[in-house]
């Protein structure tokens, strides 16, 4: 069993706005998520299972009004899915344990590194600075934010 897991408290404590994104497929408003102008370096956790999802190492400035990364920090926590609503067909990112919906993939990233661009809604992720990741369980990723 994973130690990343969604759980009634977790859930319990999002607001409004980080329910409808995680737990019902919403899209907060562009520009206005709490992460889309931070650089500083450490990664990016699921809100509901704190499994680590993003490296601010990989953390772009797309224009797009959402925090873009070029790559999963650990592929494993992410999960992507055929979306077809809106009427267009789009690559939906999801945690794995956690399974919140994070945003959507495309493949419009910075060719140099990969040519993705996640873009992922802030009201699913929380920020971990570099200087807590040991503190918070997260030392075996140092190496990825460095």
């Amino acid at each position: 069993m994973s130690k990343w897991q969604k759980s009634e408290a977790a859930l319990a404590a999002l607001t409004p706005e980080q329910f409808r994104v995680t737990q019902q497929n919403g899209t907060e408003r562009p520009f206005t998520g709490e992460y889309n102008d931070i650089d500083a370096r450490g990664i990016y956790v699921d809100l509901v299972s704190g499994e680590p999802l993003f490296a601010s190492s990989t953390k772009f400035d797309a224009g797009c009004g959402w925090p873009s990364f070029t790559k999963p920090l650990v592929s494993d926590h992410v999960v992507e899915l055929r979306d077809a609503s809106l009427g267009m067909v789009r690559t939906e990112v999801r945690s794995k344990n956690g399974d919140s919906h994070l945003g959507h993939v495309f493949p419009d990233g910075p060719r140099d590194q990969g040519g993705l661009r996640y873009c992922i809604n802030s009201a699913s992720l929380r920020f971990v600075p570099l200087e807590d990741m040991e503190a918070e369980g997260y030392g075996d990723l140092i190496d990825q934010v460095e």
